[in-house]
């Protein structure tokens, strides 16, 4: 088939790669006049790995992954550790370990193993339209293609799942703002092999190892939507945040470098089960956008790809049917997963202050089984179990 994918993240260039495995004739359009990474880096759990490796990745995604052993909580004012335990129990059940990777790193290896030739930049669709056999994108330069199937992979501003669902959806703020950036690892601030949670009043400061010696670092604080954004005010504004937190939040601060840090405003989408509609099928945070809290939004678009893929593959009573089938399989699993990092966004950033203190106070008590459990059930259940 002729595939048309709109939009070169992850999950569209995880579906680019596996369809083009499979025979198909598939190009990359990007509406952006230069690949940029949104994010500094993104939470490879063993379900995204296993997409990858899939792939045939196996070798380049350990390379630039960090080495993740163990997990921790830290009281972020007292620098108390409240629990801390390996992973390699999580790693064993699942069959494959975690590995942090910096977003451009990640990108940069899909585009150059997809094919660069076959990725048009500067390309924004602005129209779709139906046909029994085919399918039409009108692009803003004018440009139209004719495709025998339209991959949205155009993330949560989609206009492809708009046309699929016959009206815009919109996104539902979830309460706070994230900072997040690159900072050369500092045993200062936390161990290097180490995934660090630093928390309290509803705040988060995190830092995971990724390649080339570099923490991936967080910062949560629960805001109003549409705070002043100067990036030359990032480091003040995280000292005013986190005034009273600990030694190793203070020198992370101190660390980041403002030209490279982002800030995002957090928003996902209210589920919805409608994947496709004719010839045009949605994947990504284009069918269900969520929080990053339980850090599986990278690894359901690879999920929703494989999966995709395979359908295509192995299914022969028409395109109607394929497409039927990826949505049905797809769309109980990714609403489960945009509802649980809901909850998890509600308990950790203060919702309820109650439930949140018992939360804190429950750390005290981990051992790491139920912090385990409740990420490996996030895990399992992926197409290639």
């Amino acid at each position: 088939m002729k595939i048309a994918i709109i939009g070169a993240g992850m999950g569209g260039l995880t579906a680019g790669i596996a369809l083009k495995k499979f025979g198909h004739q598939v190009t990359i359009y990007e509406q952006a006049a230069e690949i940029l990474p949104v994010g500094a880096a993104i939470s490879l759990w063993s379900n995204g790995v296993k997409c990858l490796n899939y792939l045939g990745l196996t070798d380049q995604i350990q390379a630039l992954g960090g080495q993740m052993d163990t997990l921790a909580y830290v009281d972020g004012l007292s620098q108390k550790t409240m629990t801390q335990f390996s992973l390699t129990p999580l790693y064993q059940e699942v069959g494959q370990r975690a590995y942090p990777v910096a977003r451009a790193d990640l990108q940069h290896l899909l585009m150059q193993y997809f094919g660069l030739d076959d990725i048009q930049l500067g390309m924004k669709m602005t129209d779709i339209s139906s046909h029994p056999d085919h399918v039409n994108i009108h692009f803003e330069d004018g440009t139209e293609i004719t495709a025998d199937l339209l991959i949205g992979a155009d993330g949560t501003h989609s206009l492809t799942r708009q046309f699929v669902l016959g009206y815009q959806v919109e996104r539902r703020y979830a309460g706070y703002v994230n900072w997040n950036g690159l900072v050369e690892i500092n045993e200062n601030i936390a161990p290097a092999t180490q995934w660090t949670t630093f928390i309290g009043e509803g705040k988060r400061v995190s830092l995971m190892p990724v390649a080339q010696n570099r923490f991936y670092f967080f910062f949560d604080v629960p805001l109003e939507l549409g705070q002043p954004n100067q990036r030359e005010g990032y480091k003040q504004d995280l000292k005013k945040y986190f005034s009273e937190w600990c030694e190793p939040v203070q020198t992370l601060i101190d660390h980041l470098d403002e030209q490279k840090t982002n800030r995002v405003e957090i928003h996902d989408i209210e589920p919805f089960m409608n994947f496709y509609k004719d010839r045009v099928v949605l994947l990504g945070d284009a069918a269900h956008s969520t929080t990053p809290d339980i850090g599986q939004g990278g690894c359901q678009a690879m999920e929703d790809a494989i999966y995709l893929a395979r359908a295509l593959q192995i299914n022969t009573f028409g395109l109607e049917d394929t497409l039927a089938r990826y949505q049905n399989k797809r769309n109980d699993r990714t609403k489960e997963m945009v509802l649980r990092a809901r909850k998890r966004c509600d308990v950790t950033h203060m919702k309820d202050p109650a439930i949140t203190q018992e939360w804190y106070q429950s750390l005290y008590q981990e051992q790491g089984n139920h912090i385990m459990q409740g990420i490996i059930s996030n895990i399992v259940g992926n197409p290639l179990d």
